[in-house]
């Protein structure tokens, strides 16, 4: 039984390393020398290391909020608008 449980722990350590390890190497804004010592940091210090370096990089994303409208294409750009007039200049491509 006492071998299962420590089976379960090194599972969950090694998911989470591998998911966070994805997740900073995926990263666009990093150079590739902070991702592999963020990546080594994570590895080194198994949980706290991968809490502290996932935390630290989402908080340096940009959060999208997204219109809760249905419909209506892209009218906050000014390109179309939900009668598909084509925005902002009046559309109808009447001169």
């Amino acid at each position: 039984m006492e071998l299962k449980f420590w089976y379960a722990i090194f599972a969950t350590l090694l998911i989470i390393n591998i998911s966070v390890s994805i997740f900073l190497f995926k990263r666009d804004d990093l150079e590739s020398f902070q991702k592999v010592s963020q990546i080594i940091f994570v590895w080194l210090i198994p949980i706290i290391g991968a809490i502290v370096t996932w935390r630290v990089n989402k908080s340096h994303d940009v959060s999208y909020k997204r219109n809760k409208e249905l419909g209506g294409g892209a009218s906050s750009l000014g390109t179309y608008d939900s009668a598909g007039s084509g925005g902002s200049d009046g559309g109808g491509g009447s001169d």
